[in-house]
């Protein structure tokens, strides 16, 4: 067969054979006329490269796997050396792996500082009168498990885009296999602006913003903990959320679903506070588009992180 039949059947391009050709991973016989021929069997080593080259371990190096296939072998890692290959490419992968772990604790370290430093200090809370926000009253109501939360483990995530507080539209459903947090509130007050009347009797609406706190200072044990991304969602619009973001010093973007689509597509509960339909607070964890895990109620709202930060360590993927 021609080189461009070879390519087709073994789903690699024209070039990438020339190049295993260039490697001597595999020799095609030539023809009178001078002509490249492949066969069957130069499928099933090109197969066997793309294979390998997919698993991380580069072309160069897949000459043992193939050499066992040439050696009657039924399997390209039945032999001694292809066996040691992996060894050598998982110890490779490892030592990426531990890298690439330091790199991102350093970096997420480096976020923390950056994101706490512009962050409103005691003596600004006590002047701008934020410190409202972040005591809770003594006498917060408990809110009760009225079930509305129970259908949610084991839910597809929607398709559909929120826009975050960076401009970008994040897909709940498109996320990947590591787990997203995301804690859903009713709204974050801002100092100098009232909050709905009754605010405080209604079970479970107070505290987003002890609450925000929260995930942001266990943020890093968060990710720590399995956790690939913390995101903050409310009806807020997303001018509102970026002012939360830098009030606040929060390393994390929040979600704006201002018409609470996410509410109305997965069956969220809901309450209404001066005319208003706002989120009840709960918590999703995310992983491979689905809903592993649902915190519902949450209760006290500033010990929520703590209590997610538990249920990760305890549940380690």
């Amino acid at each position: 067969m021609k080189i461009s039949e070879l390519a087709r059947q073994a789903d690699v391009t024209t070039k990438a054979v020339r190049y295993y050709e260039t490697l001597g991973l595999i020799t095609p016989e030539r023809l009178a006329n001078g002509y490249r021929n492949y066969d069957e069997d130069d499928v099933r080593l090109v197969r066997e490269i793309r294979t390998l080259h997919q698993l991380g371990i580069p072309v160069e190096r897949t000459r043992p796997f193939l050499e066992c296939l040439a050696a009657g072998r039924m399997y390209a890692d039945d032999c001694p050396a292809s066996l040691a290959s992996y060894r050598d490419a998982i110890d490779e992968l490892t030592e990426r792996i531990e890298a690439l772990t330091a790199r991102r604790a350093t970096l997420i370290a480096n976020l923390n500082v950056a994101a706490h430093r512009g962050s409103v200090s005691t003596a600004e809370r006590a002047v701008t009168g934020s410190e409202d926000y972040l005591t809770l009253p003594a006498d917060l109501p408990t809110p009760e498990d009225d079930g509305a939360a129970d259908h949610l483990p084991g839910t597809k995530a929607p398709q559909m885009a929120l826009r975050n507080t960076a401009g970008k539209a994040i897909r709940l459903d498109s996320l990947g296999p590591r787990r997203t947090v995301v804690y859903i509130y009713p709204l974050t007050g801002r100092p100098g602006v009232d909050l709905p009347e009754g605010w405080n009797s209604i079970p479970g609406a107070r505290g987003c913003t002890p609450e925000t706190c929260g995930f942001r200072d266990h943020f890093q044990d968060l990710l720590e903990a399995g956790a690939g991304r913390v995101y903050g969602l409310s009806s807020q619009d997303t001018d509102y959320q970026h002012e939360v973001v830098e009030r606040l010093g929060l390393p994390f973007d929040m979600l704006s679903d201002p018409t609470l689509t996410l509410a109305d597509a997965l069956g969220l509960p809901t309450f209404e506070a001066d005319g208003t339909r706002l989120f009840k607070r709960l918590t999703l964890v995310v992983r491979d588009g689905v809903i592993e895990h649902a915190f519902y109620p949450v209760f006290p709202p500033n010990e929520h992180a703590e209590q997610v930060l538990t249920w990760l360590r305890e549940n380690p993927l």
